[in-house]
């Protein structure tokens, strides 16, 4: 697999408050991030990863091969604003063309879950641009699918040129986003094989061989969640023969797992930040 420096650019955005991808957008897309970071440093010990928000086309993370770096800077960020969709990627490219290792590919992973402001012509000039510059995006379009999906097509059309090294990956509510990714052309090698066999994709993104752990502790939070929704089932319909119709239930599984996810994750790299200063001591 080849050297890369990737990018990925987060949709900070109003419209991630938005409920239609469990738990929110906002949460859905963290995990799908934190999926992408684990992937790309996995596939190669010298690839490296950054963070970059849309709204404020801000970069949180410059290249790293520490994946610990991403998570502390994914998980404070709040929806605000709209996308700056093209300053954003061309701030995203003066991070790439700084990457120590010049053998690196450059690369832009970008989400995007709001409607598109820019002209057709700006996008246009922009794909162009990063042709000449040899950087290769992937997109990752959801929640406004309909909205941009025109603008995206020919913008990835107008990067790849006679190439299919960018992607263009439409993700629609229903499966976890980041199990859309594992299944998706970002995952795949030079010759366009699965990184992620198809059938064999982890559950949560997360494989239980190299974190048991973690792998565990997401089985059994789900198992837990399932028996919780049953008995509020099951208590909704008793009240409902008793009193009319039954109370919504307001808990959502999903928001449940992505804090676990978080909780879990954390825990994590406070254990390996302890470990790391007792070495240094």
């Amino acid at each position: 697999m080849g050297l890369e420096a990737t990018v990925v650019c987060v949709d900070n955005s109003e419209w991630m408050r938005n409920g239609d991808f469990v738990p929110t957008r906002m949460q859905a897309q963290q995990d799908a991030v934190n999926v992408v970071c684990r992937m790309k440093t996995r596939q190669n010990a010298e690839n490296t990863v950054g963070l970059l928000s849309l709204s404020d086309a801000q970069v949180h993370v410059t290249l790293t091969s520490d994946q610990n770096k991403i998570f502390k800077a994914l998980q404070p960020l709040e929806p605000k604003g709209s996308v700056n969709f093209v300053t954003s990627l061309r701030i995203a490219h003066l991070a790439l063309k700084h990457r120590q290792n010049k053998n690196q590919k450059m690369k832009v992973v970008a989400f995007i879950g709001s409607p598109l402001t820019v002209s057709d012509k700006e996008l246009t000039k922009l794909a162009k641009r990063l042709k000449k510059e040899k950087v290769t995006i992937d997109i990752v379009s959801f929640g406004e699918t309909e909205k941009n999906a025109e603008k995206l097509k020919k913008f990835i059309e107008t990067l790849n040129g006679k190439d299919r090294t960018s992607h263009l990956v439409t993700a629609h509510p229903g499966p976890l986003l980041s199990d859309i990714l594992l299944s998706s052309p970002i995952f795949t090698d030079e010759e366009g094989a699965p990184l992620v066999p198809l059938g064999q994709g982890f559950e949560f993104g997360i494989d239980p061989t190299e974190d048991p752990e973690l792998a565990m502790a997401l089985r059994v939070s789900m198992e837990e969640q399932r028996q919780r929704q049953e008995e509020e089932v099951r208590r909704a319909t008793q009240q409902s023969n008793e009193q009319g119709p039954p109370p919504t239930i307001t808990e959502d599984s999903g928001t449940y797992i992505h804090h676990c996810v978080c909780e879990i994750l954390r825990v994590n790299v406070t254990m390996s930040d302890e470990f790391t200063s007792k070495i240094t001591m």
